[in-house]
């Protein structure tokens, strides 16, 4: 059986199109604010989101996730509000996974975990510092709930643990455009399309692309190489930066129809999916 996840790389494989997947933390700026945002991307026409597992201590966030993230745990959030969140996304038909660090699963309990998860309509887990040397009990737990697991590559990983890595990959590849941390760029790394290209010599899997993709420009320009561009700081800035919460639903409402369109206007003419 096919996770939402994977129908969705089906669909947009069939239509020659990337998707467009956004990142929002629980609980940010608040637990009902956080389902209005998801709502407001849904709407928008976003095709699937990253629920974040606030953590104390985000070794792969920039400052503006990790200043949401703080603003999410001063409120309280913890797994409970982040299989709430994952809910209310997947009611809202979209395909969800959780990006969370392993210390909090590790603390859930890892069957307990990915078994909520599939209780709750998630798709998938992004697990960003676990390694594949130690990942054989999770992606047990993974397959017996029948859901995705997904771990990250980045411009330095050599194809030797390329193939290692995507080989323990299921739902898609998240390939990381530069070394470096999270966060809104002028412009997105050459180094991402070439590691598109590496994976796929490898690998069959649809491959996103993440870190540094803020504008419609950018969407487009990696939607012509990639199955799904990922974008998260982008959307938590409009947030942050807004004095009302008005204003915020307004923008993230812009943000996310300009890059639906940016990554929809691509083309894609050459474009392989296959070895």
């Amino acid at each position: 059986m096919k996770t939402k996840l994977e129908e969705l790389f089906v669909r947009t494989r069939a239509e020659n199109r990337a998707a467009l997947i956004a990142y929002l933390p629980a609980g940010f700026p608040s637990q009902s604010l956080c389902e209005s945002a998801i709502s407001i991307l849904a709407d928008a026409g976003i095709d699937a989101i990253e629920i974040g597992f606030p953590y104390s201590d985000p070794v792969m966030d920039g400052p503006t996730i990790q200043r949401a993230a703080e603003m999410a745990l001063k409120g309280g959030t913890g797994a409970k509000e982040v299989f709430t969140s994952v809910k209310y996304a997947h009611e809202a038909n979209l395909p969800t996974v959780v990006m969370t660090y392993w210390n909090p699963i590790e603390r859930y309990g890892v069957d307990a975990f990915a078994q909520e998860l599939a209780k709750n309509g998630g798709s998938g887990v992004i697990t960003p510092d676990l390694t594949i040397e130690e990942s054989d009990g999770w992606i047990n737990a993974t397959r017996n709930s029948d859901v995705n697991s997904i771990f990250v590559v980045a411009p330095s990983t050599t194809n030797e643990r390329l193939q290692k890595v995507t080989q323990k990959c299921s739902g898609f590849v998240y390939a990381a455009s530069l070394m470096g941390v999270t966060g809104a760029r002028a412009s997105v790394s050459s180094g991402a399309q070439d590691l598109v290209a590496r994976i796929r010599k490898l690998s069959d899997l649809p491959v996103a692309v993440g870190l540094g993709v803020s504008t419609r420009a950018q969407a487009r320009e990696v939607a012509k190489f990639a199955d799904g561009v990922i974008v998260g700081s982008a959307f938590i800035k409009v947030l942050l930066d807004a004095s009302t919460a008005e204003e915020g639903r307004d923008n993230l409402t812009g943000l996310a129809r300009d890059l639906v369109a940016g990554v929809r206007e691509a083309d894609r003419t050459g474009v392989s999916t296959l070895k």
